[in-house]
């Protein structure tokens, strides 16, 4: 007797048509197999079995009372591997019920939460989607770990395990509390360019997860030979932007976020003194879900959802 490791299991699908067809022609017709092709698979069967399993009875094969004993519970593994293929195909987002992990920043709490909310309620009601934080130092691995589904990061290289697509560019924008008393000062009106040495005479607050003062804007402040002064830095961008509406501290945040909070958190939007890069935002995930069809639908709707973002 073979043991699982060496069987082939190819060879039950011809164990199964030779049940059916009681012939290695016709048995060979049903699989697309010559007969020669389903004899030698026969033979194989017979060696790894340790039973005749079939014998010639006339013109067609009898079975053997263990090889009969194996027809119902064949045909219901065959059933259930056929039913698992095809629910590769049958994925119905309105009646899907699946739980899904996705670890990014807040600012997709407020730029991509509510509408994918409105979206899961319209088309996937049973659809579950949780934003965790992301973890500042395993901010890929949590995919291997099985921690998260995805991610929503700034592009970064990924290992071979893993896949991404880009999502959206941000742009960035300064934002500072609307009776600032230096940007009153200096009459500068909502979209202005804000002056190159108000914005390094003013302290700055940095969104980073790791408490890293350091940021796109020293980059971009470095080439011409000017620095700027971080007096904190947070970990999410509600508390970046309530920091300044409470203060007069400024701060560099992603243009589409500035402009959806300005008017609740009573801020004014400029334009900064320095071109910063954009930021490019990737959805990464991991290779064993590339081709899950749940996986799939919600990363086309992630990436629609977020695609008026892209600067």
């Amino acid at each position: 007797m073979a043991n699982l490791s060496s069987f082939d299991l190819n060879l039950l699908r011809v164990l199964d048509a030779l049940l059916i067809e009681h012939s290695t022609v016709r048995a060979g017709a049903r699989l697309g197999l010559s007969q020669p092709a389903v004899s030698g698979a026969l033979k194989r069967l017979r060696l790894s079995l340790g039973d005749e399993l079939f014998f010639r009875s006339g013109q067609k094969l009898e079975a053997t009372e263990f090889a009969l004993s194996l027809k119902e519970p064949l045909q219901d593994i065959l059933s259930r591997v056929e039913a698992l293929i095809r629910a590769q195909d049958a994925f119905d987002p309105a009646t899907a019920e699946h739980s899904f992990r996705i670890s990014g920043s807040d600012f997709f709490a407020e730029m991509l939460m509510p509408a994918l909310a409105e979206h899961l309620t319209a088309h996937a009601p049973s659809l579950r989607v949780h934003l965790v934080d992301l973890i500042p130092d395993d901010r890929v691995d949590t995919l291997a770990s099985h921690d998260v589904d995805f991610a929503l990061l700034p592009e970064t290289p990924l290992p071979d395990w893993a896949e991404g697509q880009p999502v959206f560019s941000s742009t960035f924008s300064v934002i500072a509390r609307k009776a600032h008393p230096r940007t009153t000062e200096l009459a500068l009106a909502r979209g202005d360019v804000m002056p190159l040495d108000l914005f390094c005479d003013l302290g700055h607050v940095l969104f980073s997860t790791e408490g890293n003062p350091k940021g796109l804007g020293d980059e971009a402040l470095a080439r011409i030979g000017r620095e700027r002064n971080v007096a904190m830095t947070l970990p999410v961008f509600s508390g970046v932007y309530r920091a300044v509406a409470g203060s007069d501290l400024i701060a560099l945040l992603p243009s589409a976020l500035a402009h959806r909070i300005a008017k609740s958190a009573n801020l004014n939007v400029f334009e900064p003194p320095i071109r910063v890069d954009p930021a490019r935002l990737v959805l990464i995930w991991h290779r064993r879900f590339s081709d899950s069809p749940p996986h799939l639908w919600l990363r086309s709707r992630i990436t629609e959802l977020l695609q008026p973002l892209n600067a």
